[in-house]
C-alpha cells in the first residue's frame, strides 16, 4: 500500500461565580470576543480529536452498535481480553502525537480540542471499591499532560472537552460511549457527583497552566427532562438538570481555578438553551454544535442573538462532517462574524478529514466477517488485523488530504484556485482527472451536488463524492477496479454542467493533442475550455463501460502557465486523465 505522505512543518444570577480576571497569559473572555493576554482577539481555529480517547463506530466503519465499549467486545470475541488491551494502547499510543499537533500548526490551526472520555482518568461508578470515592487513573492525566506539552510547544490552546461523561449524557449513546443498561448522567446522583469531581481535579491539575484555552463542561447533551417531548432534549423548555449540574461543575472548579474559560453547551446535541441562559460566571463562552444545515447568517443568528444579549463570546465548537464546498462555507461565516470554530475530526476510516487512516486488508476482512459476508478470520489474523490498524492510525501512515486543509484555511479567504499537483510539460504530459485545481466550485470545477444539507432541506442525507474516496469536493471519484495505490482513481457520474480546471505549466508555445481516456454505456459529449477559449464538443464513444480513448488536436498551449477546463456536455461517463502530446 502507497501511502501519501505529508509534509511536516513540524437557575442562578448572572455574576455569581465572577472574578476578577486577571491580566496575565491566560486566554479569556471580554464582553464579546475571547481575547489573549494582551487583550488581542483571538479567533480560534480548531480541530477535535475525535476518535482518540473514543473511538465511535462510524469512524472504524462497524456494522453494529457504535458504542466504544460495544467495539471492544466484539474485538475481544476475536483476540481475546489480553490481546485486546494490546490493541487498544497501541490505538492510545499511535492515534495523536506530537507529530500531529505539529502539522496541524503548520497548516494554519491554533487550536485542539481534546474529546475526553471519563474512564482514562477514574474507575466508572460501579466499578469503585469503595462506594462514593473515585479512583483516579493516571493514564488519562499523563496523556492530556503530553498532548498540552505539544500544543505549548506550538503555542497553540488546548482545549478539554468532556466527550463521555459517567453513564454518558444523552439517547445518542455513540458519542458518549453510553450502556444503556446502566444508569446514565441524568439518572443517577453518583454518576454526576463522580463528573463533578473529575472536572475539579482537572482544575486542579491544569489551573496554572496558560495554553489550557478553556473546559468545555459537557459534550452534546442531548436527554429530554420533560415529559412527551423529544427524547434526545430538542423540545425542552426548562432544562433544568442540564443547568443544575453545569452549575454544580462551574462552582467546583472556580474553587481551585480562577483562570480558564468555562464553555456550556445547550441541551439537544448543544443547541438548545431554553432555561439555561443568562451565564453564571464572569469568564464564559455559549457554544453551539452545527452540522449539515445551510451556511447562512440566519442558521447562526439565535446565537449572534445571545452574544449581543449577554455580552458574551460565542463559539462553535464542533462541526465537519461534509464537503469541502460546506467547510469553506461555513467557516467563511464563523470568521466574518468573529466567531472561532473547531472542526470535526482530524482522522478517521474516511474521506472527508484532513486525515484518513488507511484501512488494511485485514481489516477488510473483518468488517466483511461482522456483516456476514466472509467467514472468521483466525485469531492470529485477526490479530494482525487489528495492530495494523493501529499502526495505520500513525500519521507517516495517514493519506493527507490536503484539498479539506485548503478549505479550511485558505479558500474562506481566496477565489484563486491553484494546481492540485504540478505538473510540467515539455512534449507531453498527463492530467490526472482527480487531480484537478483546488479552489471553490465555480473557480476550480463545478459538480451539481457539492454538499449535504439534509437538516435544512428536510429530505435524505445527500451525497457529494459519490465514490467518497480521495477528495472531499463535488466531484465524484471513485478507485479504479484493480486499484494499487491511493491515486489509482477515476472520476465518474459526470453530468450536464459539470467541469473540472487543471492548471499546468508547458515548456515551450506549441500545438498540443488532447487524449481523453474515458468510459461509458452509452455516448456522451464533451468540450474543452483552454485559457479562456472554449472548443467545439466532441463525442464520447458508448463503450459498454470499458475503457477507451478519445482525442483532438491542434489545441494551442502557451509557454508557461495555462489552464484547462473539461466540460461535460452530456450524458453520463468516466474519466481516467487526459493526455497532452505536442504535435510538430
Amino acid at each position: 500500500m502507497k501511502n501519501i505522505l505529508i509534509t511536516f512543518f513540524l437557575a442562578i444570577s448572572p455574576g455569581c461565580f465572577s472574578q476578577q480576571i486577571p491580566s496575565s497569559e491566560f486566554l479569556h473572555t471580554q464582553d464579546q470576543k475571547i481575547v489573549d493576554r494582551n487583550g488581542e482577539n483571538v479567533l480560534l481555529r480548531g480541530i477535535g480529536l475525535g476518535g482518540h480517547m473514543l473511538q465511535e463506530g462510524y469512524m472504524l466503519k462497524v456494522p453494529f452498535s457504535g458504542q466504544q465499549y460495544v467495539i471492544r467486545k466484539q474485538i475481544e470475541e476475536l483476540i481475546g481480553e489480553q490481546k485486546t488491551a494490546e490493541f487498544y494502547g497501541a490505538w492510545l499510543a499511535n492515534h495523536t502525537r506530537k507529530i500531529d499537533v505539529d502539522s496541524l500548526k503548520s497548516w494554519g490551526f491554533n487550536s485542539v480540542r481534546l474529546p475526553m472520555h471519563f474512564n482514562l482518568y477514574t474507575l466508572p461508578v460501579e466499578d469503585e471499591p469503595v462506594q462514593g470515592k473515585n479512583t483516579w487513573l493516571e493514564k488519562g492525566f499523563q496523556m492530556t499532560d503530553s498532548l498540552l506539552s505539544w500544543a505549548e510547544a506550538n503555542q497553540m490552546y488546548l482545549i478539554l472537552d468532556m466527550h463521555a461523561a459517567p453513564g454518558g449524557q444523552g439517547h445518542d449513546v455513540n458519542i458518549s460511549d453510553r450502556d444503556p443498561s446502566k444508569p446514565s448522567l441524568w439518572e443517577s446522583g453518583e454518576n454526576q457527583q463522580k463528573l463533578v469531581a473529575l472536572w475539579k481535579k482537572l482544575a486542579e491539575r491544569y489551573k496554572d497552566e496558560p495554553w489550557i484555552g478553556g473546559y468545555d463542561l459537557i459534550n452534546e447533551p442531548n436527554w429530554t427532562f420533560e415529559e412527551g417531548k423529544n427524547k434526545n432534549g430538542l423540545e425542552d423548555t426548562h432544562n433544568a438538570p442540564l443547568k443544575k449540574l453545569m452549575v454544580e461543575i462551574t462552582e467546583a472548579i472556580r474553587e481551585v481555578d480562577k483562570n480558564h474559560i468555562i464553555i456550556i453547551e445547550g441541551n439537544g446535541w448543544g443547541n438548545n438553551y431554553n432555561g439555561i441562559l443568562p451565564p453564571w460566571d464572569d469568564n464564559m463562552v455559549i457554544s453551539f454544535h452545527k452540522y449539515w444545515n445551510y451556511n447562512d447568517t440566519a442558521s447562526i443568528q439565535k446565537f449572534l442573538d445571545f452574544r449581543e444579549k449577554y455580552n458574551t463570546p460565542v463559539w462553535l465548537g464542533e462541526t465537519g462532517e461534509n464537503s469541502n464546498v460546506w467547510f469553506t462555507d461555513a467557516i467563511k461565516l464563523m470568521e466574518e462574524n468573529n466567531i472561532g470554530w473547531c472542526w470535526w475530526p482530524l482522522k478517521k476510516l474516511g474521506f472527508n478529514n484532513p486525515l484518513e487512516v488507511p484501512v488494511n486488508a485485514g481489516y477488510e476482512q473483518i468488517l466483511q466477517y461482522w456483516r456476514g459476508e466472509a467467514e472468521k478470520p483466525s485469531e492470529e489474523e485477526a490479530y494482525s488485523a487489528f495492530m495494523q490498524l493501529a499502526e495505520n492510525t500513525k500519521l507517516e501512515n495517514n493519506y493527507y488530504h490536503k484539498g479539506v486543509v485548503d478549505a479550511m484555511i485558505r479558500q474562506p479567504h481566496s477565489d484563486k484556485a491553484i494546481p492540485f499537483s504540478k505538473v510540467f510539460i515539455e512534449d507531453s504530459g498527463i492530467l490526472k482527472a482527480a487531480n484537478y485545481d483546488m479552489g471553490k466550485i465555480g473557480v476550480a470545477y463545478h459538480d451539481n451536488v457539492a454538499g449535504n444539507y439534509y437538516i435544512s432541506t428536510g429530505g435524505d442525507r445527500q451525497s457529494w463524492n459519490n465514490g467518497r474516496t480521495y477528495r472531499n469536493d463535488g466531484v465524484d471519484i471513485f478507485p479504479m477496479g484493480t486499484r494499487k495505490s491511493y491515486d489509482d482513481v477515476y472520476v465518474g457520474d459526470l453530468e450536464e454542467g459539470e467541469w473540472m480546471q487543471y492548471t499546468f505549466t508547458v515548456s515551450k508555445n506549441g500545438k498540443f493533442q488532447l487524449a481523453f481516456r474515458t468510459a461509458a454505456g452509452t455516448p456522451g459529449k464533451a468540450a474543452v475550455q483552454v485559457n479562456g477559449k472554449e472548443y467545439p464538443a466532441f463525442v464520447v464513444p458508448g463503450s459498454d463501460n470499458k475503457w477507451t480513448e478519445t482525442s483532438i488536436s491542434e489545441i494551442p498551449l502557451q509557454k508557461g502557465e495555462n489552464q484547462l477546463r473539461f466540460l461535460t456536455k452530456d450524458g453520463e461517463f468516466k474519466l481516467e486523465q487526459i493526455m497532452l502530446t505536442r504535435q510538430k
